[in-house]
């Protein structure tokens, strides 16, 4: 049998309006044309160069402990992941070679402009990259997805001394301190704390305005699962970059750390500064640091929220507006 069109299909753009409204939709139905279309180019830019869509699991015992990001737990005591991260590195261990996935990712007390508890993550890794090739990727793709110059390449001592004018390094703690007000709650004696809060309320807005921006080489005390290196003026540095345009961060890069040790070492960290932050430490992913041992390839991975792509590309000003049901409308 001929399907039927649907009634606010045959209506004009009036009746589809009302019919987004009475579905409680926040996007209308052009920025979701327009979603549905970047998602569809973003598959191809991966296919044309070869890489493998993969699914995996959007529930498991097991994620991975981070100090900023909070999990969501289920009462059965499993979490619905925050990123595909720990079973894509399990993949890689077990031979595969160029991999993305397009999912559902799930992180609590997050909401804003820029932030929804359930979202939608493109991640994707290469063996064989290193983190000027990871760059290179993640700036091909946003010429050919958005159609923007080539991205700035700005280090994150570059970006301190360029914006906020100190040196992240060298830097003391009664320096950065002096910065700004310290929000409630924040630990006063980390400088990395500082350095994050100087990073988002002084220097993010300003970068990528004109054109796409990747900060890199951050402080190797912020190098989470990224290899450790000595930068060209003598720091050390983490092999992580960050992708920004139009004041907005897009995407999070590693050249990804493959020694199972330190990586249980951070793991371990983490957890006790979670700890003494009031909060429950986390289960350390055992099955990944086991993936780890048994050889994870030399890679460079990146995550990128979708979302805020789609937000960027319809010239939305909160994720709202290119999201069918945000966490206010469920």
């Amino acid at each position: 049998h001929a399907r039927l069109p649907n009634a606010a299909a045959v209506a004009g753009p009036a009746r589809r309006e009302e019919a987004s409204r009475f579905m409680n939709a926040s996007a209308r139905f052009a920025a979701l044309e327009k979603r549905a279309d970047l998602l569809r180019r973003l598959r191809e830019f991966f296919h044309q160069r070869g890489f493998l869509e993969v699914e995996t699991p959007l529930v498991a015992d097991e994620v991975i402990p981070e100090l900023h990001i909070e999990p969501l737990r289920l009462d059965n005591g499993q979490f619905l992941q925050a990123s595909p991260e720990l079973h894509m590195k399990r993949l890689l261990a077990a031979g595969a070679k160029a991999i993305f996935q397009v999912t559902r990712s799930f992180r609590a007390a997050e909401r804003g402009k820029l932030h929804n508890p359930e979202f939608t993550i493109v991640e994707w890794y290469r063996v064989g990259d290193d983190m000027q090739a990871g760059i290179e990727l993640v700036d091909k793709m946003m010429q050919a997805l958005l159609d923007t110059p080539p991205a700035a390449r700005t280090t994150y001592a570059e970006a301190f001394e360029r914006h906020a004018g100190i040196n992240p390094h060298t830097a003391s703690l009664a320096e950065l301190a002096a910065m700004l007000e310290a929000p409630a709650g924040m630990n006063h004696a980390d400088r990395d704390e500082w350095l994050n809060l100087i990073l988002a309320t002084r220097i993010e807005p300003q970068l990528g305005r004109d054109r796409p921006e990747i900060l890199y080489y951050y402080p190797a005390t912020q190098a989470a699962l990224a290899r450790t290196t000595t930068s060209p003026t003598g720091y050390e540095v983490a092999e992580r970059f960050e992708l920004y345009y139009r004041g907005v961060e897009l995407a999070n890069g590693y050249h990804e750390l493959s020694d199972a040790v330190e990586q249980r070492r951070r793991f371990e960290a983490v957890n006790a500064a979670r700890v003494a932050d009031g909060r429950p430490a986390l289960p350390i992913p055992e099955r990944l640091l086991a993936a780890m041992q048994s050889g994870l390839p030399d890679c460079t991975g990146c995550a990128l929220g979708f979302d805020r792509l789609a937000m960027l590309a319809s010239g939305a000003t909160s994720i709202d507006d290119v999201m069918t049901f945000p966490s206010s409308r469920v």
